[in-house]
Order: structure tokens, then C-alpha cells, then sequence
């Protein structure tokens, strides 16, 4: 049951799975905005290298030798938005010096092919010499220089580069609608150097947008759709495991409370277990109240039978004696008449002596809270054998009991009930031995008498209410079960020993 999880366990993990639902919705978005992003990289770079070859082609003209095939070098995209920063807007195309003259052939026997490209591409492209100025382009910026971008000169150093940038957005466009990662919008740009025999003529630049979040969710509706209703039944099914772990086993708890108090006997099999530890300790607590409650209704039943039984015979016996004393006391011989006076008085006695012996039966049956206490075994024993000058006891052992951990009354009227039982059945004279041996928490007092001891036949029923064979020397079958439940109140223990000449009891008494 320990290993179980609490309620506040249990509800915590669902809120933070609730709350990690939508958080790692957002944080998929952002790697998928990302993966917009490489996606586009890698469109660009794609691009880059076909118009590198193309624009080195055309630079070396139709009747250059063909340049041995180079070793295999791909680019992998490698652009993050959580890593990478965003550049400014690129600055604006300047006037530059002339353009080489083999280059701007070259860009012009291109820039029909870029224009054709962007219009399925959607990217913007310069081809550049190597000076940064443009030679062909699908814009508008042919003739002038772009060799102020940082992207522009890594790629006229011979470094391929990629990097995000702004990009201006006109003032009826709303700006961030299409990017949760950024508050503006993206641009990438990739650049490629044009190499020839290892010198660097000339360098492709290419921009373009990347598409958007909400285009991307739009395009890819019933996929996100579905995601959501898998949310959804994610969240449902948390929701229903809740109420499986926590609500199910409190209703049942609390219906087994309902038939507890509307006085149903519960059965004695095992309660179904929960998920949560505080629904299982309250179904043991509630189970264990219910035995309880059965068996004090057990305990009364039979104790009501049992006091009734014993008080019917006295008093049946003082109303027929009253009964003949009223109808016929004037016609009695003084001695018949004494007779039954002694008889209704013995009755009298009888019941005085069980209602004292019910008092003493509960409140050792129910003490009160005490205190701790210690005591003394040689003085308690001398208290207890003071009311019976008849009885001869001494204690064998020479030296002094350890002390005890229990009030001193506890243990005196427990050891009176034994010498006083003692008198009933073995007879004024007799003889009570005690003797005590130390032992781990435990001192073990040894009561014995050497009366004619307990038949086999009667042994297990000494301890029960009311049972008793000494019932014509005032005997009321309490004595044993007071003496048991006194010692029991304060932590020990009282048991008949076995196979002993007369009557031999153990106490097992707490040590101090």
C-alpha cells in the first residue's frame, strides 16, 4: 500500500500532463517552423548549385576543355531559429564599377533561365562576378553592386554561406501572422561561390521566403485535425483514468460507509483495491470499523443473554421466597420462616455480588486514559493478598523484581481476582506460589496454587463470562476474565499454564 501514489500525486501528474499538452503542441510548432525553414535551405541550396554550374559553364564558354569531374561535397542544411540569429534587413543594391565583361555575357545568356526559375521557385536570384556586382538577376538590381552583404563577401571568399534576414513588409500586410518564433517575418538566404580552376569568378545569391505556419496548417489541415482529436482523446483518457483512480474507489468506500451505518453485516472478503493509497488506507480503516462495530454488537448480544441468564436464577429464586413469605409468613414456624428469609438474603447477596463484578468487568473492559506509570511487584503483590488473611503466598524469588511499566492499581486487582479465585476452589488454607523471571521488555510472574487445578474438559472456558464452578461458594465467573482484561488494558497478558499441579497462571507484564 506504501508503494502507492497519493491523491495529490496522482492529481498533480494529470495537471502537468494537461499542461504539457498545449506546451509541447507550441514547442512541435516551433521545430516544425524550423523544419520549414531547413526545408527551404535546402530547396535554395539545390538551386544555387545547378546555377553555379551553369553560370561557370557559360564564364568558360563552349570551346573551353572540359575540367575534370571534383570529389563529392554536399551542403546539409543546418538553419535553426532557436540558434541561429536574424540579420537585419540586406542592405540596398549600390552603384558599382563595371561589370567583367565575361561574366555579364555569361549573365546574360542566363537571365531568361532566372526569370523562368522564379516564376516556379518564387526565389530571388543574382548571379554576381567577382566583384559583387550583378549580371543577372530575376529582379531589378542588375548592373548594381551588392558586395556590401556579409553573405555576399564570405561567398567571394570561396565560403558557401546560409543565414536568416527580415524581410520588409508593406504596411497593409500584418506583420507575424506567419511565424510563431518570430515577430517578423523570414527570409533565407543562401549564397554559393562560383569557382574555376580554384579562383573564385563569380557567386549565386538566392532569397526566399519560407512558408508559413498558418499556410502550413491550412495545406495540411486533416493531418493537424487529427492530431487534435488525438489531444483530445489524450486528454479525455487522462481524464477518465482520474476518476478511475481517485472517484471509483471513494464511491465504493463510501457505499461500504452507507451499509455499515444502515447495520448490514459486511462480508469478510477482500476489498478491491485502488490506485491511489489514501482510497485503500480508508477502505482497510472503514472495513476494520465495520469488524469492530460487528463484533461490539457480537460482544452485547452476548453479554445481554449472558446477564440475563445469570440474574433470572437469583431473582426467580427472592420472588418465590417473597411469594411464600406474603401468602403464608403468619402461618410459618419461625425457622421455616427464617429459612427462606436466609434464602432471599443469599439471593440478594448474589446479585450485589454480580452487579459489583459487572462495575469492575467494564472498566476493565474500557479503562480510562492513564498516564505512564511505574510500580513495584513485591508491594503490589502484599496490597493484593491484604483482603484475604486466609490465603498463604509468598514470593521464591530472594531478590528484588525489576520495575514495571504500569499502574500499581492495574496489577493489584488483577493479582486480587486470582487469590481470590484461588479461595473459591481450592479452600481457606490454601497456598499461592509466585515467582518472577526477567526477561527482553517482559517480566513473566508465575501464579500457582495447590488446589485440585483445572479438568482438561473446563480449561479452555476458565477465561469465558459467567462460567465458573464455584458457584455455590459465590462464585461468579468474572474474576478470570477481569484479572485478563485489567492486564490487557495496560499492555500485558494473562494465560493458563498447562499440565501444573493445581492452578497455574502466567502474567506477562511490561518491565519499565
Amino acid at each position: 500500500m506504501r508503494r502507492k501514489p497519493r491523491i495529490l500525486t496522482v492529481l498533480l501528474l494529470s495537471n502537468l500532463v494537461l499542461l504539457g499538452l498545449p506546451l509541447g503542441g507550441l514547442w512541435l510548432l516551433r521545430l516544425y517552423e524550423s523544419a520549414l525553414v531547413r526545408q527551404t535551405e535546402t530547396e535554395l541550396v539545390a538551386q544555387a548549385a545547378v546555377l553555379a554550374a551553369a553560370f561557370r559553364l557559360e564564364w568558360r564558354g563552349p570551346e573551353a576543355a572540359p575540367t575534370p569531374r571534383a570529389p563529392l561535397a554536399p551542403r546539409p542544411a543546418g538553419l535553426d531559429l532557436a540558434r541561429d540569429p536574424v540579420r537585419p534587413l540586406a542592405p540596398a543594391a549600390q552603384p558599382g564599377p563595371p561589370p567583367e565583361p565575361r561574366a555579364a555575357a555569361a549573365g546574360a545568356r542566363l537571365g531568361p533561365v532566372l526569370v523562368e526559375t522564379q516564376r516556379i521557385t518564387l526565389a530571388g536570384i543574382r548571379l554576381l562576378d567577382r566583384q559583387g556586382v550583378v549580371v543577372a538577376t530575376s529582379r531589378e538590381e542588375l548592373g548594381l553592386s551588392l558586395a556590401a552583404m556579409e553573405e555576399v563577401q564570405a561567398a567571394l571568399a570561396g565560403r558557401a554561406t546560409s543565414s536568416l534576414r527580415a524581410r520588409r513588409v508593406d504596411a497593409d500586410q500584418p506583420r507575424g501572422a506567419a511565424s510563431l518564433s518570430r515577430g517578423a517575418a523570414l527570409r533565407v538566404v543562401v549564397t554559393q561561390p562560383v569557382e574555376e580552376a580554384g579562383q573564385v569568378i563569380g557567386a549565386v545569391l538566392l532569397s526566399r521566403t519560407p512558408p508559413g505556419i498558418d499556410q502550413t496548417i491550412y495545406n495540411n489541415r486533416h493531418a493537424f485535425g487529427g492530431l487534435a482529436l488525438a489531444l483530445l482523446l489524450a486528454a479525455g483518457l487522462l481524464a477518465a483514468f482520474t476518476a478511475y483512480a481517485v472517484s471509483r474507489p471513494i464511491q465504493a468506500v463510501t457505499a461500504r460507509a452507507r451499509a455499515v451505518a444502515a447495520g448490514q453485516r459486511q462480508p469478510p472478503g477482500r476489498v478491491r483495491r485502488s490506485a491511489v493509497r489514501e482510497a485503500d488506507e480508508l477502505s482497510a480503516a472503514i472495513q476494520a470499523m465495520a469488524a469492530t462495530l460487528e463484533q461490539r454488537a457480537d460482544y452485547i448480544r452476548g453479554f445481554a443473554t449472558e446477564v440475563s441468564h445469570e440474574f433470572k436464577t437469583p431473582l426467580a429464586g427472592l420472588r418465590g421466597a417473597l411469594e411464600l413469605l406474603q401468602d403464608h409468613a403468619a402461618s410459618m414456624a419461625p425457622a421455616e420462616r427464617d429459612r427462606f428469609l436466609a434464602q432471599a438474603a443469599g439471593d440478594v447477596d448474589r446479585l450485589d455480588r454480580l452487579v459489583r463484578r459487572l462495575l469492575e468487568l467494564a472498566r476493565a473492559e474500557a479503562p480510562l486514559p492513564q498516564s505512564p506509570a511505574r510500580c513495584t511487584l513485591e508491594p503490589v503483590v502484599e496490597a493484593a493478598a491484604a483482603p484475604f488473611p486466609s490465603l498463604r503466598w509468598h514470593l521464591q524469588n530472594a531478590e528484588p523484581a525489576p520495575p514495571l511499566a504500569m499502574p500499581a492499581e492495574a496489577l493489584r486487582a488483577a493479582l486480587a481476582c486470582l487469590f481470590e479465585n484461588t479461595l473459591q476452589h481450592a479452600g481457606p488454607g490454601a497456598t499461592c506460589r509466585l515467582s518472577w523471571q526477567a526477561e527482553e521488555g517482559w517480566l513473566a510472574l508465575t501464579v500457582a496454587d495447590d488446589g485440585r487445578g483445572i479438568s482438561p474438559g473446563n480449561a479452555p472456558r476458565i477465561f469465558d463470562r459467567f462460567f465458573t464452578t464455584a458457584r455455590e461458594t459465590g462464585g461468579t465467573g468474572l474474576g478470570l476474565t477481569i484479572a485478563r482484561s485489567r492486564l490487557e488494558a495496560t499492555g500485558g497478558s494473562l494465560t493458563l499454564l498447562p499440565d501444573r499441579p493445581g492452578a497455574a497462571f502466567l502474567l506477562r507484564l511490561p518491565r519499565a
